[in-house]
Formats: C-alpha cells, structure tokens, sequence
C-alpha cells in the first residue's frame, strides 16, 4: 500500500555498437548546476532575479543537457518556450515509439526503455545526472544511489513533494500522500498506527476471506477444464479492493466496496486527463467528462460521511482502519482531523491498498509462471509451513522466506512506482551538486533498480536469491520500492502481508504458466501495469 505513483519517471545506460555499458559519470563531480539552469531561465520562476545574467543563452536544440556542461553561450539564443516545446514533442515521439510494439519476453531487459523512453534516451545520449524541463521547471534526473537517499532522507526538509496535478486532488483530496510539512506529519502520527505489523497480523484473517472468494471463483471458471486461462491483473484487481473495503470498513465493507467502484470510475477518468498536457483552469469548465467527475466526487464523498458516522458510534473496539483513525483522531483533543480531511483518507486508502498490492502480485505471478523452478521452490515451502491448512497464519508468515524473496525481486524488478520526485524548497548541496530553491529532482526506481553498476550483469533477470538471508541489506539509495526517509509508504507492512498471504493460498491451489495469448507490454498507467493484461494458464493441483 503505497503512494508515489503520481509522480512518475526513468533511467537507462549508453548504447555502444548495440552494447549497454555506463554512460560517462563525470558530471556528478560539477558543482555548476546553478549556471546551467540560467541557460534556461522560465519567464517566472525562480531563477528570474539571475536574468540578465551574460550566461543567459539556451542550447539551440532545446536538448537536456548535463550540470556543468558547456551549455551556456552555445549557438544563437532560442527561447525558452521554444525549448520546451521540442522537449515535449520529443517526449511524446519516444513514448509512442516505445509503446508501439511489446517486449519480446518478461525476461526482456527493456522494461525501463519501455515506461519511461525519454529517461534512457536522454541519459544515454547526454550522460548522467541531467537536467531537463517538465512544464516551465527544470527538473534533475539523479541516480546515483547516495544522491538518491540523500535526497529522500533528508533530514533538514530542503525537499518535499512538491505541486501535485490538481487533477490528482480529485482521487484522494488532501489525503496524506500529498500533505507536506506539520499537517502532514500531524496526518501520519494518526493513521501510522494503524497500519503497525501487529495490527495488519490481525487482519491475515479477513485478507484470507477475500482470497478464497477469489478462488471460489476460479473453481467455478475452470469447473468442466483441466487447464484454464484467467488474467490474473483484472482478479487481483477485484481482490485487493475486496481486502480494502473489509480492512477499512470492517462490517460495512459492503458499502465500502460500492464507494471503491465509484472511485474506480473516477481513476479512468483523471487518468485520461493526466495524458493530456494540464491547462490550469480547464477542470471548471463543465465538460462532459468534469461534469461526471464533479458528480462521482459529490457521491464518494457523501457516502464516506455516512460510514464515518456509523464508525464513529462503534469506534470504541473497532479493528478497522477507519475505526483505528477515528479513536486516534480523538486522544489527539484540539489537533484532531475535521470530517473532510478523514474522507480524504478514506479516499487514499482505496488507491494505495488496491493498486500496490494489485501489481505486486499481477507481476509475482507472470515472473513465477515464468520461472518454473522458482515457483516450485516457492510451493513446496508454503506447504511444508502451512501444511493441510487453508492459509497461513499471521505467526507463520515470517517462515515463508522464499515467498519473501520472491516478493522483494518483484518489487525490485517491477515497482508499482516507476519514478519519485521532490523539490528544492530552498538552496541545497547534496555530493558536490549545488541546487537551487525550485528545481524538481528526479528518481528513476526501475532503472535504479535495474542498474548493472549497482546490481550486476544479471540486474535485468529475476533471481530471488538476491534477497537472501545471507546477502545482507543494500543501500537505501539502491532499492528503495516504498521510498525511503520519513515518508516511507505508510501501508507497506498491509500491502506485503497482503501479497504473502494470497500468494501462499494460489501456489497451495494451482500450478500456472504464461499463457500463449500474454503480451509483454509493462505501461504507466498511474502505476505500473501489463498494458494488455496478464494471462496465466491455471492447472488444478
């Protein structure tokens, strides 16, 4: 359970004769970041005061380029607007080539290429780190790892998330993924809690019910069939929000259930406006498409209330999360949340529980389909630990190392997050790089995490033993698929045991393959998912 998804991104190594090897990383050591980015001032930003500066001209390719490098001066003067518009011409032309066709396997290394083209385009071709502009910002693609924690751990608060889409408010209001400062830290000691490994353990028995109505279904689908295909992204997608629903609301998961379907049909509809260049103000037009918005959100919302209310009178010995925040929410006296920003929760608990563990799962059974000896290691060790039982219990979960490591590769290979960002609020070194107040950082986890510097030659295959017992702990900065620092995925205890239990409960039922119809085609679709879904080949065991 996890929310960084709506700050998305890449990275990617130097193509030589064919050949990936490490672009040249000699501009880390350039302190000169501050005068390359007044070869792009924005007419407003906050880089204006530096104007006049003599170092004012702009690469006449409206190209990224890398800290220090011998930008300023070159060629004539193009303007800024000009660059950026070549910029996002070139961003979209690499994103509809990448996407045109699908990779050749899941064991092919192009994944990072693939959701974010621009990323490994530009990183090969101008080194690594670089800047580049998103919108009227520039915006600093790092990778390093000890750049990367030092930015997300930052211990001073020199950068934050920075401006959300305000189409994004939309889907979880001002929930705590997109608080910053004391309210957010006033949010988190509220619902942290809630969300400890003691009080998941307590829910394996709910997760354990929604998994067996999902194979309940699948007996019925495979009833009069040896074998049968199912796609396993759309069933876990109705399976985490199952979990969700009976988590947060307890006895009225029902009702839960329906406001998910609510906020399901909100996601399409801003995720479609996410495509599309943000035009400030165009979200008060009455469009057909914001007119239906406006109205799913007057419905989530109201029916949100209505659960609070009854929560509220039976929050005493409530186990759920909606429970657990409303009894937290009252020792906290005066600081207390109002009733909208508890909506806002609400709203933030459905789509980081669902699309976290939705994913996490989609991408552990295509990999494991896939690798025919890791699955069978994974089963024989779930039915030496859960024996004849149904599922395992909440102790037993810690004994299911493979299924752990299993789990850990997959994040690594496939993060529902492919990127994080943050901002400079103020003038800030990290290594040798001098930031300036209002540059964006960007942090490419899939390329991170699929970096032959950092991972070995074999950093694009899945093998689990990489998170072996023995093979002690990486640096924050190298694999990092629920952030790092203080804003630390607050659900990632839920979204784990979530995964163990269901996990467990399919390798004990069914032995699987990639079915011949599965395309390979990984996308950003807010997180990242199969584009044309993912088949799987059931066999009853």
């Amino acid at each position: 359970m996890c929310f960084h998804y709506w700050h998305s991104s890449t990275h990617s190594a130097e193509i030589v004769n064919g050949t990936e090897t490490a672009p040249n990383n000699d501009t880390l050591a350039s302190p000169n970041l501050r005068r390359w980015l007044l070869c792009f001032p924005p007419p407003s930003s906050s880089f204006s005061s530096s104007s006049s500066s003599s170092a004012s001209s702009a690469p006449s390719s409206g190209s990224p380029a890398a800290p220090g490098s011998a930008c300023c001066g070159r060629a004539s003067a193009a303007p800024a607007a000009r660059a950026r518009r070549r910029q996002r011409a070139e961003v979209r032309a690499l994103i509809a080539r990448a996407q045109s066709a699908p990779l050749a396997s899941l064991g092919d290394p192009g994944v990072a290429g693939r959701v974010a083209p621009h990323y490994r385009e530009w990183s090969a071709r101008f080194g690594r780190p670089f800047v580049f502009w998103f919108g009227t910002r520039p915006r600093l693609a790092l990778d390093a790892p000890e750049l990367v924690k030092a930015v997300l751990a930052d211990p001073a608060g020199a950068f934050q998330k920075g401006v959300r889409n305000p189409m994004a408010r939309q889907l979880f209001g001002e929930g705590l993924v997109g608080l910053e400062g004391p309210k957010w830290a006033h949010h988190r000691r509220i619902i942290a809690p809630a969300f400890s490994m003691e009080r998941v353990k307590g829910w394996v028995p709910a997760i354990a019910k929604s998994t067996l109505t999902m194979l309940e279904r699948w007996e019925e689908l495979g009833r009069n069939n040896s074998e049968f295909e199912i796609d396993v992204f759309k069933e876990f997608q109705i399976f985490s929000a199952d979990v969700i629903s009976r988590v947060a609301f307890g006895s009225s998961f029902e009702e839960g259930k329906r406001i998910f379907q609510l906020q399901e049909e909100q996601a399409v509809l801003v995720s479609l406006a996410f495509r599309n260049v943000y035009i400030p103000g165009f979200r008060f037009i009455p469009t057909k498409n914001n007119q239906k918005r406006w109205r799913l959100n007057r419905e989530i919302r109201g029916s949100l209330r209505k659960l609070i209310e009854i929560n509220r009178e039976e929050c005493e010995n409530s186990k759920n999360l909606l429970g657990l925040m409303i009894s937290a929410n009252k020792a906290e006296g005066e600081e207390k949340m109002g009733i909208e920003e508890i909506i806002d929760e609400c709203k933030t608990f459905y789509f980081a529980g669902k699309e976290t563990t939705a994913d996490l799962l989609t991408w552990s059974v295509l990999l494991l389909a896939f690798h025919q000896d890791w699955q069978n290691k994974a089963r024989e060790e779930v039915n030496q630990v859960c024996s004849d039982r149904e599922f395992p219990s909440a102790d037993e979960l810690g004994n299911l190392k493979i299924v752990n490591m299993v789990l850990k590769e997959t994040l690594r290979l496939y993060p529902p997050a492919v990127a994080l960002n943050r901002v400079a609020t103020r003038d800030a070194r990290i290594g040798t790089l001098d930031i300036p107040a209002g540059t964006q950082i960007y942090m490419p986890i899939v390329a991170i995490h699929r970096d032959v510097e950092l991972w070995g030659a074999d950093a694009n295959e899945f093998n689990p033993l990489r998170f072996g017992e023995d093979k002690g702990h990486y640096n924050l900065g190298t694999y990092f698929p629920f952030g790092i620092g203080p804003t630390i995925c607050v659900g990632q205890n839920l979204a784990l045991v979530e995964a163990k239990v269901a996990l467990a409960m399919i390798l004990q039922r069914y032995e699987f393959r990639i079915s011949p119809s599965y395309v390979h085609a990984p996308m950003l679709f807010l997180t990242l998912q199969p584009q044309y879904g993912a088949q799987v080949l059931l066999h009853r065991i």
